[in-house]
């Protein structure tokens, strides 16, 4: 939960006869992402009412992925299951992703969507097209319109657990597993209440995070761009030495003009893409934490 204090009380009404209704021991483990707003006093609150909520605090906003990690890393549950509190992600298929995990002796259960209506757009499109993009450089193992909505076994949690990644994209970390999995499909819903968390910059980091983080076709295209304009550069030089022998070299200023901004646009798209993977080396070097907990709210022993 990010700044989330007026979807806290829908989301709250509707989770908590979901998991009453299983019959089993829960826990809700609530990570509040450094929020400005009143979203940690109000769960603060809940907790005295709902003895099975637990409030996590963490210190400074630290991004989804590393609050999804904070989740991963304190849940104790036989089974984990990861929502976000925008209610666009219905919890009543909790149920549903528990069931099929038990009956179909299952690891992961992704919630994947059917109907995207909701969306913008240009918001289908650009997610159509990053999954697509995604299933080709990691795998066919990547479902489609499947976010952070699933359902975890303790050993898929443990596996999460021990890999390195200090940038993660848990939605190619877990197919990345290989875990035996099922899909439970469900409707895309419009924000309960409050503003989108993932506006375009960060629709565009999260790809870029997910390239760079399962791939090198990166740094090969930066050497097919290197190599096409290797032969750019020679067909330029032909055409140079025509004109010139001519005697009329004055047009091929042109061609030169754009010559020299072909090369030198493409020394920089390499360079970016040297620089995004110095950058992930750079963090994993440092090996910093992802996150710090502020408070938990878990009763001590």
């Amino acid at each position: 939960m990010y700044n989330e204090e007026e979807a806290l009380p829908a989301f709250t009404a509707r989770l908590r006869p979901v998991l009453d209704g299983l019959g089993v021991a829960y826990e809700v483990v609530a990570v509040d992402d450094g929020s400005a707003d009143k979203t940690a006093a109000l769960l603060r609150d809940l907790t005295s009412v709902w003895p099975e909520l637990r409030m996590v605090r963490l210190r400074r906003n630290s991004g989804h992925q590393a609050a999804l990690t904070a989740g991963l890393n304190l849940a104790v549950g036989d089974y984990v299951a990861s929502i976000d509190a925008d209610l666009q992600d219905p919890p009543e298929k909790i149920a549903e992703m528990l069931e099929l995990a038990q009956h179909d002796q299952l690891d992961i259960v992704y919630g994947v969507r059917d109907d995207r209506s909701t969306d913008t757009g240009f918001k289908r499109w650009t997610a159509g097209a990053y999954y697509r993009l995604m299933r080709r450089m990691v795998g066919r193992q990547v479902p489609s319109n499947a976010g952070d909505f699933r359902l975890l076994s303790r050993d898929a949690v443990e596996a999460l657990r021990a890999l390195p990644d200090q940038q993660r994209v848990y939605r190619l970390l877990v197919p990345w597993l290989g875990f035996p999995s099922g899909e439970v499909y469900y409707t895309r819903e419009e924000r309960v209440a409050g503003e989108t968390k993932y506006p375009l910059s960060k629709m565009v980091r999260l790809a870029v995070d997910s390239i760079t983080g399962f791939s090198s076709a990166p740094l090969k295209l930066a050497t097919w761009l290197g190599t096409l304009a290797f032969f750019a550069c020679l067909l330029l030089v032909a055409f140079s030495i025509t004109v010139y022998l001519t005697g009329n070299p004055v047009p091929g200023w042109t061609s030169l003009f754009v010559g020299v901004l072909f090369v030198g646009a493409v020394q920089l798209i390499c360079v970016g893409l040297l620089g995004e993977y110095v950058a992930r080396i750079y963090t994993a070097v440092q090996n910093r934490p992802a996150y710090f907990v502020a408070e938990d709210t878990r009763p001590k022993g």
